[in-house]
């Protein structure tokens, strides 16, 4: 096909034992680009409505974009996408590392993985050469062993591997797929669908390559885009320190989750910031296809319980889950806590925030040892953390609950344990905090897979950049924009950015070259992208920005038709109810109705029902949905 595009869409299906290779649908290039659009015309399309996650029925998309195996900078993201275990609504997960690229190398730009195996088997794409393979003598491995069992079985090192651990083979909810076993695909449960269908892992090994449209225009941009990446001062950072820069950032504007989110200030933060971590612990630097940023840290623990550990992060994200979030102020613990969730496959957010619950809900007096097994919760207890995780993973005793994730946990539980579970649609909480940071409160409320930080973040209501948020908003919105603590035209930042990454994650680029202040935005994806595709309609910002806004409704849809309305869009009382006790936003509490209203204005959807009106279905072109307020 070229352009961008290898034109086929891969299926596997396991009910029936076998490949079909369909043509890509040319229309979808100009109605949805690639990456999350693909994955959501066709999970809309193919999957009914109220579809078990666990039943054959469901299916697993492994979706591209038209610039993934190119020179373009941070392109080596893939998207994982079906209805989620953990919510029963839309399910998504980006992950880096090789993997995406070698399956347009193999000729695909999407895999879709269908029905279910009666035996354990793994999926091995060599170009043409395609097998489901028998995995019973692999089942049950962790991540790493499978990788290294594929590798070495197919005698390549360079096959990409895909595997689920023992957590997915357990369908705990919150499984991860690890790809190379180091990067996660974390959020929403895929592992856990990979591990419904019986699928112990995908092996891909491709010898192709990705053609462009207008290779010369389209190099010249990608390598001033590699320039653009290599001197911005943020992308510097994050390459000498990845993600860890947040957590000083967080401590100081008092929005770093401490006990289960119930502050934003850690006594503890300085041993789980960058400064702390980099010298003491890090051995070597490691970045994904494509990226010349290289945020990815290998650790290594030379002393103390843990010494020995060694693996490639945790994230910012990693540290506030097992760190801050469990009063815990030591790295090794929460590397530790990262290998076991690497090998087993579990999403680090989820069960850190699952545990912070369980912790909270004990502490209190919600639950006793009758409810936990014996365990004595608490606060800080470097090795409670770790054996629980394991129980989580292998699913024994109190673990089995708590695999069910913290909506589900609490509502078994009852006794107003549901207090203490701090989640949106069923998907825990990460480590902002909307008290402090107003914009991603309206994000998390609104986000098509539950609590998100990753579809629209928005930080100028933190970090200020005066100069961009006047440019994109205007000097007459820049003192309400930049203010943290006020409401007032925080829809207009979360719609505009959430425009913006939607294309994002249908080209499919890493956060980071999006994030603030931004390295690219939407005009420079309308430069790219007829270079890459030849379709001159891609671009414009204007057309871009409605394939977007098609995209965010076309999820929104999805999630209508499994129940989803505006009562669903709602925060933790945590954040709307109990006044932050201290640091930078003591007193403060997040008013999310005024932040709905002017949202719902902007993408179209009824103030009642928060469904899309009749009028922005048919503008948006998804009347086939034939659902609408």
């Amino acid at each position: 096909m070229a352009n961008g595009y290898m034109g086929k869409l891969l299926r596997v299906n396991l009910t029936e034992t076998k490949f079909e290779v369909d043509p890509l649908p040319t229309a979808w290039i100009r109605e949805y680009i690639g990456g999350d659009g693909f994955g959501a015309k066709l999970l809309f399309s193919e999957v009914p409505g109220r579809t078990d996650p666990f039943s054959e029925k469901n299916k697993l998309i492994i979706a591209t974009g038209p610039i993934t195996g190119t020179m373009w900078p941070m392109s080596g993201r893939t998207v994982f996408i079906s209805k989620a275990p953990l919510t029963g609504i839309w399910g998504e997960s980006h992950v880096g590392g090789f993997l995406g690229a070698e399956l347009k190398y193999a000729g695909y730009d999407m895999l879709v993985i269908e029905g279910q195996s009666e035996k354990p088997v793994y999926i091995y794409i060599e170009d043409s050469d395609l097998q489901i393979r028998d995995a019973r003598q692999l089942w049950g491995l962790t991540t790493d062993k499978l990788t290294g069992a594929i590798k070495k079985l197919h005698q390549d090192p360079d096959v990409q591997v895909a595997a689920i651990g023992p957590a997915g083979e357990r369908l705990v909810r919150y499984a991860s797929v690890m790809v190379n076993h180091a990067r996660a695909a974390g959020r929403t449960g895929m592992g856990a669908v990979l591990g419904s269908k019986n699928v112990k892992g995908i092996a891909i090994r491709g010898h192709g390559a990705v053609e462009v449209h207008d290779h010369s225009t389209f190099m010249d941009l990608a390598k001033e885009a590699h320039s653009r990446v290599r001197n911005n001062p943020q992308a510097r950072q994050m390459g000498k320190y990845g993600t860890w820069v947040l957590t000083a950032v967080k401590q100081e504007i008092g929005e770093l989750p401490t006990y289960n989110h119930q502050t934003g200030v850690f006594n503890g933060w300085e041993k789980l910031s960058g400064d702390y971590i980099r010298p003491k612990y890090t051995i070597a630097d490691r970045a994904c296809f494509g990226c010349s940023l290289g945020c990815k840290k290998v650790n290594y623990v030379r002393e103390g319980p843990f010494a020995g550990t060694l693996e490639e992060g945790p994230e910012y994200e990693g540290l506030m889950a097992f760190g801050s979030s469990l009063g815990i102020d030591d790295y090794a613990t929460t590397l530790k806590a990262n290998q076991i969730c690497n090998r087993y496959g579990m999403d680090i957010i989820s069960v850190g925030a699952t545990i912070g619950f369980a912790i909270e809900a004990f502490v209190k007096g919600a639950i006793t040892t009758k409810d936990t097994g014996g365990l004595k919760l608490s606060w800080g207890d470097r090795e409670q953390i770790i054996n629980l995780l394991q129980m989580i993973a292998d699913r024994k005793g109190f673990g089995d609950l708590l695999a069910e994730g913290s909506k589900r946990a609490a509502e078994k539980l009852g006794r107003v344990t549901d207090k203490f579970a701090i989640h949106v649609k069923g998907m825990e909480v990460s480590g902002q905090d909307g008290r402090t940071h107003r914009s991603i409160a309206l994000g998390h409320a609104t986000g098509a897979r539950g609590a998100d930080h990753l579809r629209s973040l928005v930080v100028v209501d933190q970090l200020g950049y005066e100069d961009v948020a006047a440019s994109r908003w205007g000097a007459d919105k820049l003192p309400e924009i930049i203010d943290p603590y006020t409401e007032k035209y925080k829809a207009n930042a979360v719609f505009e950015s959430e425009n913006a990454y939607c294309i994002r994650d249908t080209l499919i680029v890493c956060w980071y070259s999006v994030s603030w202040p931004p390295i690219f935005w939407m005009e420079d994806f309308a430069r790219m992208l007829p270079s890459v595709t030849g379709e001159s309609y891609l671009g414009k910002v204007e057309n871009l920005t409605k394939i977007a806004e098609r995209q965010v409704t076309l999820k929104r849809l999805f999630n209508a038709r499994e129940g989803i309305t505006k009562k669903d869009d709602q925060l933790p009382d945590r954040f709307t109810k109990e006044p932050m006790p201290e640091g930078p936003g003591k007193g403060q509490t997040v008013d999310l109705e005024p932040m709905l209203h002017d949202y719902y204005v902007l993408r179209g959807w009824d103030l009642e029902t928060g469904l899309p009106t009749k009028d922005t279905v048919k503008r948006l072109s998804l009347e086939w949905t034939k659902i609408h307020s």
